[in-house]
């Protein structure tokens, strides 16, 4: 009965702060907040709060601080390590803070290469808006659609074009944030020169919504490229695709991204949309997807420099938009492939994402394809190729713990890093001591004691402190 008076003073309290409509108590409304994408990773919430406005997000966070109320803040949901989601085993009453409604996205400063935009934006309407004046954004990835600015900033991503542009912290000249006492900190300027004191973006990006919630930025814009070619390659080896990497980054100023799909996820895709792959991968080999981008046509030097390659055996290539989209469909859609086999079994992906240094892709792909064979799982494995970035999709494992043990340990003893694009969240906490020592880790939970003394900020991400549900 206490508990529930608790709710209810609690559920008034924020209702007159962002209205009734928009505190979500009902479990069937709440449900789509509480488990995340992968379906692994799932909790509990006392309700779902959508605020609209930077002025109504520190409303509630300073009450929440007041009450020592866990606050989980949550994007679109498309993250893969349960930080958006509430803790399944929390004593303490939790809300996820749902940022969808702060979705203004200003007028684009063309003169600047600026845009203002909330955290609710997604990706999609951020590229749509710069490409209706003619400009573009710097970063892109298969869930564009959902994944807003906040997360992204949240997770430092990165996705397709971090070879040209690099990940989400460098997009971000500004940042409007709140701190856990409700305090609104930063600036929406976007000077290219400031060097007064503390820079908020590079705080706040890749810290997972645990010092600081992002309400707004202020974001780079860049060329849209007239002329954009696309061509998958089928390498023999891993290593004749590292090579291309190299001979692609030294000879091609358009160079705008360099993915990496195995076999398996080639084959996965092309079953799942009913069609035949547009290449034939050979065993032991790999596919490699680049794309070039300039104000001219990009094509020539391209071939020049894949028909110059050791190891090519077969290419696809595509300059007019409807075919680049059916080749670039064969990364793009690896995802939606695999959570269809996922919900047609049953069990839910496990998915490691991760980086090693280039030259180590091969070895860390044999790791972690024997991790698979041991756990009789199916490794379907992808990625961003120059950047050295894997993302491991386990289907039908039954012990994710073991492949991770096995997995991430090869990636610090290769020099790599656990977490390339999605964060650590609540699954990999375990982990971080393999990738930072302690004084970083030290310096860490000081500098997250400062900002939120009361820790009701994303409690149990970046630091273990309470346990999540995994679904068998």
């Amino acid at each position: 009965m206490d508990a529930d008076r608790a709710v209810t003073r609690l559920r008034d309290a924020v209702a007159a702060i962002v209205g009734d409509e928009h505190v979500l108590l009902d479990d069937d409304m709440r449900a789509g907040y509480e488990t995340d994408w992968t379906g692994r990773y799932t909790g509990r919430a006392s309700m779902v709060v959508r605020p609209a406005t930077t002025d109504q997000v520190a409303a509630v966070v300073r009450h929440c601080d007041e009450h020592a109320i866990a606050i989980i803040p949550q994007g679109g949901n498309t993250g893969l390590v349960g930080a958006a989601v509430p803790r399944a085993h929390s004593t303490r009453p939790t809300i996820v803070l749902s940022m969808r409604r702060l979705d203004v996205i200003g007028r684009v400063d063309v003169d600047a290469l600026q845009v203002t935009a909330g955290a609710g934006v997604t990706i999609a309407a951020w590229r749509a808006s710069a490409r209706a004046v003619g400009l573009d954004i710097p970063i892109d990835f298969a869930a564009r659609d959902s994944a807003t600015i906040g997360g992204a900033i949240a997770t430092n991503a990165g996705g397709s074009r971090v070879l040209r542009y690099g990940t989400m912290r460098r997009q971000v000249v500004g940042v409007e944030a709140v701190l856990a006492d409700g305090s609104v900190v930063g600036s929406l300027a976007g000077l290219p020169k400031e060097t007064v004191g503390l820079d908020w973006p590079s705080l706040v990006a890749g810290t997972e919504g645990t010092m600081a919630i992002v309400t707004a930025a202020r974001l780079r814009l860049v060329p849209l490229f007239e002329h954009v070619v696309t061509a998958l390659v089928s390498m023999a080896t891993i290593a004749d695709a590292v090579t291309l990497v190299g001979l692609l980054r030294q000879r091609l100023g358009s160079l705008d991204a360099v993915e990496i799909v195995q076999q398996q996820a080639l084959d996965l895709v092309a079953a799942h949309l009913g069609t035949a792959p547009p290449i034939l991968p050979s065993a032991g080999g790999t596919i490699v997807l680049v794309e070039c981008a300039d104000h001219r046509d990009p094509s020539i030097d391209l071939s020049a420099v894949v028909d110059s390659a050791p190891g090519v055996l077969d290419t696809a290539v595509a300059i007019d938009p409807v075919q680049r989209a059916h080749l670039v469909q064969f990364r793009d859609r690896i995802t939606e492939a695999i959570a269809a086999v996922a919900a047609s079994t049953g069990v839910p992906t496990y998915k490691l994402d991760v980086a090693v240094p280039i030259r180590a892709v091969g070895e860390l792909l044999d790791v972690a394809g024997r991790a698979a064979d041991s756990d009789r799982a199916e490794l379907i494995a992808f990625g961003h190729l120059a950047e050295g970035n894997l993302h491991l999709n386990y289907l039908r494992t039954t012990t994710p713990s073991t492949i991770a043990e096995t997995v991430l340990g090869a990636v610090a003893r290769l020099g790599g890093t656990i977490s390339a694009e999605h964060g650590i969240g609540v699954a990999k906490t375990s982990w971080m001591h393999l990738v930072r020592s302690a004084a970083d880790l030290d310096a860490q939970r000081a500098l997250r004691r400062a900002l939120d003394p009361n820790r009701i900020l994303n409690p149990g991400v970046l630091e273990p402190v309470t346990p999540i549900a995994q679904v068998p």
